[in-house]
């Protein structure tokens, strides 16, 4: 049984020094302008990655703007910061106090699009690692959980507008996924802003 890691009104068994959560980072009207806009003009691209000995398709659609690739094996061809990557950008600075070198884009096209666990490797050799997680389109369950015991899990549902930091120890102590479903669900873009080594 999967425990609620948030409520309407408080957040519960959240270590501070691991996540922040603003459920209502962009308000309603910029939320649906960019959902929009990154539908429309994000060159969507489908990836093989390397999973047990087999090249399998990435489940989802994704895209990486910056001006280097996140890592050097990384096959994906930088984007150019778009006005709207900018201003969510500083917007996240802003709120944060942090500072950020690339986004990484997941479109999640249906309930039959997912991740699976993992903990995020890309990041400065030697800091932890910043992740700023914005969520637009369709809430879906954002799970996670201890890798020392995988029955310490949560899940929290991230909402359109919502703004997750993952920050100090979590992607080496713990792992995360976005899962597959049995209920029909719209399209969701997930965008992930990252530290990169070299900058």
């Amino acid at each position: 049984m999967q425990q609620k890691l948030f409520n309407d009104y408080e957040q519960l068994m959240l270590p501070a020094e691991l996540m922040d959560y603003y459920p209502s980072f962009l308000d309603r009207t910029k939320s649906d302008h960019y959902l929009e806009t990154f539908l429309r003009t994000v060159p969507w691209q489908q990836h093989k990655v390397m999973m047990y000995e087999k090249e399998l398709i990435t489940p989802r659609l994704s895209a990486w703007f910056g001006y280097r690739p996140v890592r050097k094996d990384d096959k994906r061809t930088p984007q150019e910061w778009t006005p709207e990557l900018l201003e969510i950008k500083l917007a996240i600075e802003k709120q944060t106090g942090m500072q950020f070198h690339g986004v990484l884009l997941n479109y999640y096209r249906d309930n039959q699009d997912s991740v699976a666990w993992h903990a995020d490797k890309d990041t400065i050799p030697g800091l932890k690692t910043e992740i700023a997680s914005v969520s637009l389109g369709e809430e879906r369950n954002f799970d996670f959980r201890s890798k020392e015991n995988h029955g310490r899990r949560y899940s929290v549902k991230l909402e359109h507008g919502s703004l997750l930091l993952m920050k100090g120890d979590l992607q080496q102590y713990w792992e995360h996924r976005i899962a597959k479903s049995s209920i029909p669900m719209k399209g969701r873009i997930n965008l992930t802003f990252r530290k990169v080594s070299g900058y």
